[in-house]
């Protein structure tokens, strides 16, 4: 009899632990249709430095208000996670995607500090009441997620925005630190990263990075501090820049859950991964 209750206490872990494993339901279904009120694609142009950049709202079936994601692309932009935003849009939140000044089309010069200005430009965007509406935004439940140079702009804008109902930072370099690497690394780098950038040189840029010392991960650590967040890092050799933002964090008493995924920055062998986690995480917010 023992025996037997010890196999079934082991089936009935078993079960449990394969339950907590389990992906959520939007990694592999779609929702249910609702003829009134279906998933569609709206096309965005969010003013910003006196032009209207690109955008593309992802938003799901269902009257709403929804819960709504900004999501921020790296630099230049190659990887755009728009795998993330259709997964995130079919667990019911509206998807907010921008391309910033000067890239991918958008109008204007790129900047490293006109990116910060359109992360803010984006949010109020999705605030102004008249888009809450078109878009079935809820205004109260907006998080930030960034991959990259996104995750800078993530942390700074995020940082700056008590508003804010959490931030995800997806391998993040820190712009701000980069502005003390010499010059020569920062011209190697900006050349390796033009493409798709409108009105900046490798060396505009590599100028630019730096002076961007004021705009750190430490400098967005005390607001950070103050809304939840989700840090993942990857073998991109750039997790010491996030660890030492979740050292400060966690000694400010901050609220901060982190994951390091053996994959490389663009998470290209673990994109599912990647999905399952921040929606597994999102699910945790304040409803």
């Amino acid at each position: 009899m023992t025996h037997r209750w010890l196999l079934a206490a082991g089936l009935a872990l078993t079960l449990v632990g394969a339950a907590r494993a389990a992906p959520p339901a939007a990694i592999f279904t779609d929702p249910p249709a609702d003829a009134a009120h279906p998933a569609r694609m709206e096309v965005l142009h969010i003013p910003t430095g006196g032009v209207e950049v690109n955008g593309i709202a992802y938003i799901p079936s269902g009257a709403g208000p929804h819960p709504t994601v900004v999501l921020f692309h790296g630099l230049p932009g190659n990887e755009k996670n728009l795998d993330l935003a259709q997964a995130i849009r079919r667990a019911g939140w509206t998807v907010v995607t921008l391309n910033y000044r000067g890239s991918w089309g958008s109008p204007g010069t790129f900047s490293f500090k006109g990116n910060l200005e359109d992360g803010k430009a984006a949010l109020a965007y999705a605030r102004d009441p008249a888009n809450a509406v078109k878009l079935q935004i809820d205004p109260r439940r907006l998080v930030v997620i960034g991959h990259s140079m996104g995750g800078w702009v993530t942390a700074l804008t995020a940082g700056s925005d008590p508003g804010v109902l959490g931030a995800v930072m997806i391998s993040a370099a820190d712009m701000g630190m980069a502005s003390y690497t010499p010059l020569s690394q920062r011209l190697d780098i900006a050349r390796n990263d033009m493409e798709s950038l409108a009105g900046v040189t490798a060396d505009s840029m590599a100028q630019e990075v730096g002076t961007l010392g004021p705009y750190t991960f430490a400098a967005a650590a005390p607001g950070l501090a103050k809304l939840p967040l989700f840090v993942l890092t990857s073998d991109d050799g750039l997790a010491p820049m996030s660890d030492a933002l979740v050292t400060t964090i966690r000694k400010a008493g901050g609220k901060v859950t982190t994951l390091h995924v053996a994959t490389d920055h663009g998470w290209n062998s673990a994109r599912i991964r990647l999905e399952m986690e921040i929606l597994n995480w999102l699910a945790t917010l304040p409803k």
